[in-house]
């Protein structure tokens, strides 16, 4: 058996679309590729203890500590936002799902109950009620490198700041993984940047809809301007049952159009501080 017959797949080669552009002192960059591989991609050889050599498969099976993955992983798609310093800001699939639980939570079960009710004629419930947080929710709110000071702070986004019109520099949406949740709903996260010629904003979303029954939404939202020696980081998570959320059945697919609908259930906001790189001018 030839190696191209026992590895007709190489994930490796599949193509890779980066880009990197530089704002002031911040460095912005992302990557973007295929979906993860359904199986080891080295036919099973990966030695398990050398975590240098193994596939993007058994990297996630190893790390990620779920009996089963979301539908579509996008190992590739990263977003890094690295200020001269060295103080990055990234935002990647592996991290967030190692945040999911592995364990069923009184909310997911509550929900499941709800669920099973409206679903009473359906196959689908013997599947996916398991032993785990099969909706993949996350609060994950990017992974923080470098000498950053983290405190809680009352300084808020100015949205209404931000719906300003200005020319935009830089603009990019990635989506870190995604499941169908066997077409009964979705469950989403995605990254989203824009860079204008003062200010970048960033949207970290989480985004659960099971038709019918539940709404979620986990945002992590976060602000710099350029002239200051820190970012804004707010973090909200809404969560509402779908029969209390009035609105019309269209506006439930949208995030951002059904997120002022849905209960706050938790907000945390914080100052993200770094040094001055030398020969920075803020």
């Amino acid at each position: 058996m030839t190696e191209t017959s026992k590895n007709p797949i190489d994930i490796q080669k599949f193509p890779l679309n980066s880009e990197e552009h530089t704002f002031k002192s911040w460095k912005v960059k992302y990557e973007q590729s295929h979906i993860l591989h359904s199986k080891c991609s080295k036919e099973g050889e990966c030695n398990l203890n050398d975590e240098s050599n193994l596939c993007e498969f058994c990297v996630y099976s190893q790390k990620v500590p779920l009996p089963q993955l979301p539908d579509m992983v996008f190992p590739k798609n990263v977003l890094c936002i690295q200020n001269s310093n060295g103080c990055e800001l990234n935002f990647n699939p592996l991290d967030a799902l190692m945040l999911v639980s592995d364990k069923p939570m009184n909310l997911e079960i509550a929900c499941a109950g709800a669920w099973k009710e409206s679903r009473q004629e359906s196959g689908y419930l013997g599947r996916m009620i398991k032993p785990f947080d099969w909706t993949f929710t996350t609060e994950y709110k990017g992974t923080l490198k470098g000498n950053w000071t983290v405190e809680n702070t009352n300084e808020r986004i100015d949205l209404e700041k931000l719906k300003v019109k200005k020319s935009i520099l830089f603009y990019h949406d990635l989506t870190l993984f995604e499941d169908e949740l066997h077409d009964n709903g979705c469950a989403v996260c995605s990254v989203k940047i824009r860079v204008m010629p003062n200010e970048f904003f960033i949207l970290l979303r989480y985004f659960l809809r099971i038709d019918n029954v539940l709404i979620r939404i986990n945002d992590t939202r976060i602000y710099h301007d350029f002239e200051t020696n820190f970012v804004i980081r707010e973090y909200t998570a809404r969560q509402g049952m779908i029969q209390e959320i009035k609105v019309p059945s269209y506006v439930l697919t949208d995030p951002s159009a059904v997120s002022p609908h849905v209960p706050l259930i938790k907000s945390c906001f914080e100052k993200l501080s770094f040094p001055s790189a030398s020969g920075d001018s803020l």
